[in-house]
């Protein structure tokens, strides 16, 4: 049986451990202080921090440079300033939320790595249909299956899908099917739908519950076909 069929009905969401606040360095202060502060010295601190983002992002698109070969440089570099203007304000309006428990740059640096990632994903499925729809069956069907295990994998497929079709609610079932199955960006999907990328994520933890209740109501031990798909 693939990995990716227990993945639907069964994949936990990750919660954040949250830890006390840390001893800061001497330059971690020194960046809280500049961006603090209300005097001309925060716009010079501002500045440099916008420098800092926008190498983080000119960073991550160079990472990711060859996924996107439609691109130019141009177009390329708009999205690392995009990227470093969206983190620029996130790290502000995030900055008495900073715990210390990484070097400051290091937190502001995240924060320019994820909004370079969203566009340059946003900007890859510019323009593509997102599939909504179940195509994804036959390939999860056949991949890595032994004939003797055809059997058992064609009656959970079924149970799957008669669980999607009649305990979920159609906004359930075409987030799981669009992230879990096709294999959509969640803030693409977010975008397209309008909503936010925690509502989506609280859609696909519900639709996942129910599932997850439906195979052991059927018969299946989850935790085994958790651990098989290691």
């Amino acid at each position: 049986m693939s990995a990716g069929v227990a993945r639907v009905a069964t994949e936990p969401l990750a919660a954040a451990p949250s830890s006390p606040s840390a001893p800061m360095d001497e330059e971690t202060r020194a960046w809280l202080s500049g961006l603090r502060t209300t005097t001309p010295a925060r716009d010079a601190a501002v500045a440099r921090l916008h420098a800092l983002l926008l190498k983080a992002a000119r960073f991550e698109i160079a990472r990711r440079r060859a996924s996107l070969p439609h691109l130019r440089g141009n177009e390329l570099d708009d999205i690392a300033h995009e990227a470093a203007d969206d983190a620029l304000v996130s790290v502000l309006a995030r900055l008495d939320g900073f715990r210390g428990e990484s070097r400051f740059t290091t937190w502001a640096y995240k924060f320019a790595l994820l909004e370079a990632a969203v566009k340059l994903r946003k900007r890859a499925w510019q323009g593509r249909e997102i599939p909504l729809e179940d195509e994804s069956w036959d390939v999860i069907a056949s991949r890595g299956i032994t004939p003797s295990d055809h059997a058992a994998q064609a009656e959970l497929l079924e149970v799957i899908r008669t669980a999607m079709d009649t305990t979920l609610t159609a906004h359930q079932r075409r987030v799981l099917v669009a992230l879990a199955l096709n294999g959509v960006p969640i803030d693409v999907l977010a975008e397209r739908l309008g909503t936010t990328r925690g509502a989506l994520y609280k859609t696909l933890h519900d639709a996942r519950t129910r599932l997850r209740s439906h195979l052991t109501k059927a018969g299946f031990d989850v935790d085994a076909l958790l651990q098989e798909n290691q």
